[in-house]
């Protein structure tokens, strides 16, 4: 594993070499739990079926990257898009990536091509988040539940150096009262690049509205509605993902 330091802060990365030199470089951003390690060889795969450069990092306090020493704030996604991704592709020299990220990875990716529209050449969400839903707070409270009876607790500590903190600071973020105005949807009208938006149709945590309002408000957007399928796209329906996300790396690199 590879380290770099952002924002004072060291990262952890994998960096996963091109096949195709007129391939545009992929940046793969983890869900609320995720980290480098937990998206397992789903890099490595997207790598082999689009033949792009594919960059994977920890966020700080995820995986085996260091923490931040403030407490998490509702607009933590924000600084992530706004700060911390610019940062960091900044500091590897990556100047048009196509974004592909997962749950709160998605709204990042979402957040940063609304704030730099000419950025991203293309992005990729996999059950994203613009608002918050009722079924998105359920399913967290259920988490919660799960996360307290359950041996989760030991199986997400073989991926995070600090996993109570990584859990704590999801659960406790979307729970809280002054989490429930988020919404991240005054970024959508600005993105200025293809998207792709896949969304299972048996998600757990959030209503297909999620990927509707995507589709219904920038232009272009390719919706993807996957049956047999969670909240995890790539691992539910890893082939039909891959597939969908080689053809997207297509039309967005001419090729």
């Amino acid at each position: 594993m590879k380290h770099l330091t952002v924002e004072c802060l060291r990262l952890e990365y994998r960096d996963i070499a091109a096949t195709d030199a007129n391939k545009p470089t992929l940046v793969l951003l983890h869900e609320g739990l995720g980290c480098v390690a937990m998206w397992r060889d789903f890099p490595q795969k997207l790598a082999a079926a689009t033949g792009c450069r594919t960059v994977v990092f920890s966020r700080a306090g995820y995986g085996h990257s260091e923490a931040y020493a403030a407490p998490r704030t509702p607009r933590y996604m924000h600084h992530e898009g706004e700060v911390m991704l610019p940062a960091f592709l900044d500091a590897l020299g990556i100047e048009r990536p196509i974004l592909v990220g997962h749950s709160d990875g998605g709204s990042i990716a979402l957040i940063f091509a609304g704030a730099f529209p000419q950025r991203p050449l293309g992005v990729a969400v996999m059950a994203p988040h613009e608002f918050v839903e009722e079924e998105t707070l359920a399913g967290i409270r259920a988490a919660r539940e799960f996360w307290a009876n359950s041996d989760w607790p030991q199986k997400l500590a073989r991926y995070h150096h600090d996993a109570p903190r990584v859990f704590s600071d999801w659960n406790d973020s979307w729970l809280s009262p002054a989490f429930r105005d988020w919404s991240i949807e005054a970024y959508l009208p600005r993105i200025a690049c293809p998207v792709l938006a896949l969304q299972g149709e048996d998600d757990e945590y959030a209503t297909m509205r999620q990927i509707e309002v995507i589709g219904e408000v920038v232009q272009g957007t390719e919706v993807l509605k996957l049956p047999a399928c969670g909240h995890s796209p790539q691992r539910d329906q890893e082939a039909a993902v891959l597939s969908a996300l080689a053809a997207f790396v297509s039309r967005c690199s001419g090729s």
